[in-house]
């Protein structure tokens, strides 16, 4: 990376320091995007597995026709603002789910990534879809996924 200023008076050396500051400023904001991403994954995955077992009660299976999700939407928006519609919590809910084992999750992967990753409903296709190294083309399976499935 190479950063130029228009100040004739720089000398090589400042210019030096300037990249390399600029060069871990920007690592360390990549760097702290990562940590905020993992820990906004794991906490999204552990609402998820409450709301589970709070549906559940202790059975194998959960009681439907609550109005659980709805309740949960107003109450943790009232108390914690944005990110807690019904549709997000059972984004969250889908995702534990789906991942019921909270280390097998990638860190390579944002929580938008799992909202799409929890629309396929093939286990071993999403297993699959999970180790993409593109994100791009994790995005094209899932649609290709999700097309021959309707």
């Amino acid at each position: 990376m190479e950063i130029q200023i228009k100040d004739t008076n720089k000398t090589k050396p400042y210019q030096a320091l300037l990249e390399r500051i600029s060069r871990r400023y920007i690592e360390g904001q990549a760097q702290a995007l990562r940590s905020v991403n993992e820990a906004l994954v794991e906490t999204n995955w552990q609402i998820g597995k409450y709301i589970v077992e709070y549906e559940q009660e202790g059975n194998p299976k959960a009681k439907y026709g609550s109005k659980l999700l709805e309740t949960l939407s107003r109450d943790l928006t009232l108390l914690h603002g944005r990110g807690f519609s019904r549709p997000n919590l059972n984004n969250m809910r889908q995702f534990y789910l789906r991942f019921p084992i909270c280390q097998t999750l990638s860190d390579k992967l944002s929580w938008s990534h799992y909202c799409e990753l929890i629309k396929v409903s093939d286990d071993l296709e999403r297993s699959f879809c999970t180790y993409l190294p593109d994100k791009e083309e994790l995005r094209k399976m899932i649609n290709n996924q999700l097309e021959r499935a309707e």
